[in-house]
């Protein structure tokens, strides 16, 4: 049964799983995306993130596909608008002439244009999809805060932000009674931990952020289909290749024990890991089929002991 949390200090609550969208219109036509989506809404997830640029860089793709197909299911579907938190994302390079960044003006126009393709009259979570240091952090919240006061948006966060980065832009809020980013999205798994561990996770924690890490099976390769001896040719293999390593060879012999042990699959025991931190608000995992949701979505009835949770924390540290 599908667990829910608070996202951060917003007070929205939302499932332990979030459905991340990057791949519709892209390795998911529009069909499969709505059986996506319808699936993983019965199963009980009302957490679904996006971006406006999703997925720009395929050919013939101009971007915001994602937020059209996104829009289209929910209205199709008679989903009522309060049983989803949809959370999108603006940064990147989009429109005839291109533009890209997080100065006031550009977040005030592309935010309609996101409206306009998801079908909302509101965005529950608006966010920097990364940071752009071509224009001050106070005139990027200045148009965030407007956002939420003019109620198109009831919370902003961001991703891909640095320690450092999300330090000023906090201070920069409370300096200046602006709306402050409650969420950050960042890159962890347990072969990527480093980057948010390090800073970004005292943070998070301290100042009661909310925390949705992308990349929980680590482009795949916690799934458990990469061996020493079996390394398939996926669409993703280069980007696998990196974890090609003794110690994470020995990582997944040991959470494939573990599954077994479980009667679990490998990949679930990736996002049980992740599900055990309650600081984790909703892990985002991604579905080019409804089998590969299913997968996923076993996660949430698997509870690691604190013996199982301590030895995979000490040998992926």
């Amino acid at each position: 049964m599908m667990k829910y949390r608070e996202l951060g200090s917003t007070g929205i609550k939302v499932s332990s799983l979030c459905l991340g969208t990057m791949q519709f219109g892209w390795t998911a036509d529009k069909a499969t995306s709505f059986g996506i989506l319808s699936a993983a809404y019965q199963a009980g997830i009302n957490f679904i993130d996006t971006a406006d640029v999703y997925s720009h860089w395929v050919d013939g793709n101009p971007g915001g596909v994602s937020e059209e197909i996104i829009g289209k299911w929910w209205k199709q579907a008679q989903i009522p608008r309060e049983n989803l938190v949809i959370a999108t994302k603006v940064r990147g390079e989009m429109g005839n002439p291109p533009t890209e960044g997080l100065s006031g003006k550009r977040i005030l126009k592309m935010v309609d244009d996101s409206l306009r393709r998801l079908q909302v009259d509101y965005i529950d979570l608006y966010q920097a999809h990364w940071a752009d240091n071509e224009t001050e952090i106070e005139e990027t919240l200045c148009a965030f805060d407007e956002l939420v006061q003019s109620g198109k948006v009831r919370a902003i966060g961001c991703s891909n932000y640095s320690a450092a980065e999300l330090t000023e832009a906090l201070e920069v809020s409370e300096r200046f009674g602006l709306a402050r980013y409650e969420t950050l999205q960042p890159h962890y798994n347990l072969v990527h931990r480093d980057e948010y561990e390090r800073d970004l996770a005292e943070i998070c924690r301290e100042k009661k952020i909310g925390v949705i890490p992308y990349s929980p099976l680590a482009a795949g390769f916690l799934t458990g289909k990469y061996r020493r001896e079996s390394k398939p040719d996926s669409a993703r293999a280069e980007a696998v290749a990196k974890y090609y390593t003794e110690k994470n060879w020995l990582l997944l012999d040991k959470m494939n024990e573990i599954a077994l042990a479980c009667g679990a699959t490998v990949a679930q025991i990736a996002l049980a890991w992740q599900l055990a931190d309650l600081t984790i608000s909703s892990p985002i995992i991604g579905a080019n089929s409804i089998t590969q949701l299913e997968d996923s979505l076993g996660a949430v009835e698997i509870s690691l002991n604190s013996q199982e949770k301590a030895l995979l924390d000490k040998l992926s540290s």
